[in-house]
This record gives C-alpha cells, sequence and structure tokens, in this order.
C-alpha cells in the first residue's frame, strides 16, 4: 500500500459555484478555502495545487452571527505615521462587500507561494450576476 500522490499533469480542475446569501461568513469561507485547496477531494496533496476555481456570488448578502457587524473591526495600514485605517464589518458591507468573504478565505489560507496562487482562483461578486457562464460552474449546497 503506497500513498498516492497527485502530479501536475493529472489534476482535473473543476470551477464551483457558491451562494453566500443568508450564510454566516466563517461557515461559508471554511466551505471555499477547502475547495481552494482541494481538500475537499480523495486525491489531496499538500504541496500541489488541486484544487477547484471557486466563485461566490450574492457576497452583500452573507452575514455575521451575534453582534460582529458592529463590533468585529477590519484594520489596513498604509505605512505611513497615521496611516491606520479601521472600518466596522457594516462599513465594509456598505463599500465593498466582496472583501468580507476574501478577508475570511485568506485568513484560512497558507500564507506563502501556493496559498497565493490558489487564492488566486477566487472570484467574488456582490451580487448574483457573474462573467463565468462558460465555465460552467457546478452549484455547491452548503447545509
Amino acid at each position: 500500500m503506497k500513498t498516492y500522490l497527485a502530479k501536475v499533469g493529472e489534476i482535473e480542475q473543476r470551477c464551483l459555484l457558491f451562494d453566500a446569501s443568508e450564510m454566516p461568513v466563517g461557515r461559508l469561507a471554511v466551505r471555499v478555502a477547502n475547495a481552494l485547496r482541494g481538500k475537499d477531494k480523495p486525491t489531496y496533496t499538500p504541496h500541489i495545487d488541486t484544487g477547484a476555481f471557486v466563485i461566490v456570488i450574492n457576497a452583500a448578502k452573507a452575514v455575521f452571527t451575534g453582534r460582529k457587524d458592529e463590533r468585529k473591526v477590519y484594520v489596513s495600514f498604509s505605512g505611513y505615521r497615521g496611516g491606520r485605517k479601521e472600518r466596522t464589518a457594516g462599513e465594509l458591507r456598505d463599500s465593498s462587500p466582496e472583501r468580507i468573504i476574501q478577508e475570511a478565505v485568506w485568513g484560512m489560507m497558507p500564507h506563502g507561494r501556493l496559498g497565493r496562487a490558489q487564492f488566486g482562483k477566487l472570484k467574488v461578486y456582490a451580487g448574483a450576476e457573474h462573467p463565468h457562464t462558460a465555465q460552467k460552474p457546478v452549484k455547491v449546497t452548503v447545509e
């Protein structure tokens, strides 16, 4: 019995579609991160990109549990003095709701060359329309 390790040429790329409406952000981000990394497949190999292309629609309708809309703070820093910016989750949802999903998924990805390549296969859209219908994405239901 030998351990199976996927080779780069053997990997079948697929395209998955997640609907974020009325989904808790964290639960959705776990499923999306696992699909991007390929951990939902039996052919998962840690050092090879075995993941799928992932499209997330209705990001503006994703929800936080509890009072995270007012209390959760997203911080960015420009590198200059006084360059720290803080925005609550509610403010970020109003200006760019895609960033909420992207930040949550990026926190669950490996922070290296492979993780950046896998994260590049994520496309997030605030509404229900997306320009990737030619790829025939498979809709994934999340419980």
